[in-house]
This record gives structure tokens, sequence and C-alpha cells, in this order.
């Protein structure tokens, strides 16, 4: 199953797959052309009026609805995402303000990925100066986080201070160096999500895509759907967004950046180097 990538929140052409990084300035009126990312097709925004074009090797303008099926990526191109980003990756920042930058970039991902997606309720208060209109976020309605130990902890620091009425599950796996395969050694999922629960999945490094696989097929035996989960992290490589594209349509993934490619060890290169090391200094 193809996956698609969205430069977010519909204010810039599409980002170029080729090099996985959004430009940082790109020409106006029309969409870059965009090259293949193991054979997938990527949908590029537009502003305004919420164009979609469909891109494949050479750049088109047909007009084309969303399709449920595919797994989306959204970069979006904040530059506050970008540098924190740039203070994550530079082998020189200290272990405190490591930790605080992934807190950030966590804290602005879920802002983006929780636009249009969280319930709200309407009414009426009175202000100082008279009746307004007002909208809510529905607390009756069951938000969950789910963040990967250990480095998950980190990059979810600050949900609770924008999403309200959360409740926080905690999941640890851990993957053999060797083999690469992930091992299950806490598992604080409940047995079953409450109906219509909205989960995000915090997982800081998408490499190979053998931790947030176990994750998400752990979540969807609780009886969750790919829609009603967001994936947050802060670099995703091609490995783990195949993976994930093949196993779970319709799911959306949020990163603060896409890097090319991994190495052996199976770490994303030239990514930040190990988030649980760098964000907790053991």
């Amino acid at each position: 199953m193809a996956f698609r990538i969205y430069n977010s929140p519909l204010l810039n052409p599409p980002i170029s797959s080729a090099a996985l990084h959004p430009p940082q300035r790109l020409p106006a009126p029309n969409p870059l052309p965009c090259s293949n990312i193991n054979n997938s097709k990527i949908l590029g925004v537009n502003s305004g009026k919420r164009r979609f074009v469909s891109v494949r090797v050479q750049t088109t303008t047909e007009m084309r609805a969303m399709p449920e099926d595919r797994m989306l990526v959204f970069v979006p191109p904040h530059p506050l995402i970008k540098h924190w980003i740039s203070v994550l990756r530079n082998e020189q920042t200290p272990c405190p303000i490591f930790k605080n930058a992934m807190a950030e970039l966590g804290r602005l991902l879920m802002y983006e990925a929780s636009r249009d997606w969280l319930p709200t309720i309407g009414g009426e208060i009175q202000s100082p100066m008279g009746v307004a209109s007002v909208e809510f976020i529905d607390p009756r309605e069951p938000v969950s986080i789910v963040p990967i130990l250990r480095a998950g902890l980190a990059l979810a620091e600050h949900a609770s201070s924008i999403l309200p009425a959360t409740k926080t599950y905690h999941l640890g796996i851990v993957r053999d160096e060797e083999t690469l395969q992930p091992t299950v050694y806490l598992n604080k999922l409940p047995e079953k999500f409450p109906e219509g629960s909205r989960v995000f999945v915090v997982d800081p490094m998408l490499a190979t895509g053998g931790t947030v696989v176990a994750a998400l097929e752990l979540i969807k035996e609780r009886g969750i759907d790919n829609k009603q989960i967001k994936v947050i992290s802060a670099i995703a490589a091609p490995p783990a967004l195949q993976k994930l594209s093949d196993k779970f349509p319709g799911l959306h993934v949020y990163a603060g950046i896409l890097d090319p490619t991994v190495n052996d060890k199976g770490l994303i290169l030239p990514g930040l180097g190990d988030a649980g090391d760098r964000s907790f200094g053991t």
C-alpha cells in the first residue's frame, strides 16, 4: 500500500521527496516535481482552498479527493519545528536541552495532529461585554496518549497541557541491537479502549518500523481502527513508512522531518543518535 506525504498545514506547495527534506524556499504558484519513494504515490497539498495535487514522477494538476485507504504522512513546515529538529540533531546539545527540545517538538506536532480531529461542543457564554458563541473540546470524548518508552516520554511530555482530558498508557518496547526485533517489556494498555477513542502513538524515531508496528498491533487488538490513530514522530525514514503503509492503510503519521536512509544497525541517517540516551543521559 502506497503512502502519501503532505507538507501541512496547507500553507506551502508540496515537498520534494527526492531529498526527503522540505526546502527553505519554494516557488509560489506551481507544485514542485516529486520522485517516488519505493514506487509510492505522493500527494502534495496547496494552500487556500485545499487543492489536492496528485504527483507521480512528473507533476500533474489532476484534482482528486483524498483516498481513505492511503496512509498519509504530514511534515508541517513550521519554522519552530525546523528549529527544534536542528537543536536535536546537534551532537553538542547537552542532555537537558535535548530533552526540552524533544518536548517542545512534541507539543508542536501534537498541535498539528489534533487540527480538525478533536470533537467539540458548542454553546453560548456570557462574556464581560455580552453573549458569545463558543466551542470547547468535548471532555466526554476519550483521547489517549501512548508513549513508547523510553524516548517517547520526552516527546509526549507536554501532551496533557494541550490535549484536555487525556489518559496516558505507557508501553515499553526494547529493540534487540543485533536482530532489530522488538520485545515488549511493559504494557499498561487497557484491555479495551473506550468506544470512539482517539489515540496518539508517540515514538520519536521511525527507523525500521518494528517498534511502532508492534505497538500498533497491540492497540488494534484492543478495539482501535487505523483511522482512530495518529503517530507522532520526531524523525521518520522510508523503511518504517513503507512498513506502516503496508500494514495500516488509513493511518496518519506526523513527523518533524523525513530522513533518507537507515544504516545496518537500524539507526536513521543523518538522524539525531539514540533519542532515549540523549533525552535521559543513560
